[in-house]
């Protein structure tokens, strides 16, 4: 199964312009769609999980119209927004059949295996008893897919499931995600570059409501090896070499201000060359560095 997204466009009553033209095809696997804070994801997230109405456009999940076939859309969806709220005085075991048989679930013993089934693929089985209200962030997270899971979706969609989670639990909630993705379409939308880098097979940059590139992580980073070099400088030196340079990121690194340009040969005289990354890709696709070579649907291309 696919899903097609061909020239969506959203505005709000307020003006503003949340997506404008947006195209994507996504198959099956983990997808990434990766783009700052207010970048059009989330509104785009809420699309395709039936929640709002774009202005135009139309969105695919195989022979699905997810426009004008909502309910059917929903009988295959699993969505885990980027806040939901949990009864805390509930447990888990509870609230999860009390969501099965939202979902249509009435047998109860169906309800119970499937319950156990869920519990246990995310983790949570131990602590099955326990009150909602007692679980750490990256614990409700894994709730949150369980009940996204119900139905067995073919389309699970979570925005921003990393954000504020502890390394521990960022890594086993990935690696989760990781696992349902081999039978379903995953979008993860985040800004954490490090999700999608370690996750997906295919990803989008997405600012400003319009998507600026559509690729495979690896041949993204592989295309701008050899052009990234490193240099650590004193905070005054920057804009010189601002102005002498196409820089891509700047950040204080120990204490040191390390500055990372592209260029197809040595930059001058202290540069060293580095392995490109995609935070790399992302920067430059952001900015709209010119003479960037990047790939786009697959196409090497000059930005």
């Amino acid at each position: 199964m696919e899903l097609t997204i061909r020239n969506i466009s959203k505005t709000y009553p307020n003006g503003v312009q949340a997506l404008h033209n947006a195209s994507l095809t996504i198959p099956a696997g983990m997808y990434g769609l990766l783009g700052p804070n207010g970048a059009g994801k989330s509104t785009l997230m809420r699309i395709l999980a039936t929640l709002q109405e774009p202005d135009e456009g139309q969105i695919l999940l195989g022979d699905i119209d997810v426009v004008r076939q909502k309910a059917k859309v929903r009988e295959t969806l699993g969505y885990l927004p980027q806040e939901f709220g949990v009864y805390r005085n509930v447990t888990a075991e509870q609230l999860l059949s009390h969501f099965a048989i939202l979902k249509g679930i009435t047998s109860r013993a169906d309800r119970s295996d499937l319950v156990q089934q869920l519990l246990r693929q995310t983790n949570l089985w131990e602590v099955r008893k326990q009150k909602l209200g007692g679980y750490s962030g990256g614990m409700r997270q894994r709730f949150g897919v369980a009940v996204a899971l119900l139905g067995n979706p073919k389309l699970l969609i979570v925005d921003e499931p990393t954000a504020g989670l502890d390394p521990s639990e960022r890594v086993r909630f990935l690696n989760l995600l990781c696992e349902l993705g081999e039978n379903s379409i995953v979008i993860l939308s985040t800004h954490i570059v490090d999700d999608v880098s370690e996750l997906c097979t295919h990803m989008a940059i997405i600012n400003k409501g319009e998507i600026l590139m559509e690729a495979e992580p690896l041949q993204a980073t592989n295309a701008m090896q050899g052009q990234v070099w490193r240099k650590v400088i004193r905070k005054e030196e920057f804009p010189e070499i601002e102005r002498a340079h196409v820089v891509i990121s700047t950040r204080l690194q120990a204490g040191k201000f390390v500055v990372r340009v592209c260029s197809s040969s040595l930059p001058g005289i202290g540069f060293e060359p580095v392995e490109a990354t995609l935070e790399d890709v992302y920067f430059s696709t952001m900015a709209g560095l010119s003479g960037k070579r990047l790939l786009q649907a697959g196409k090497e291309v000059v930005l």
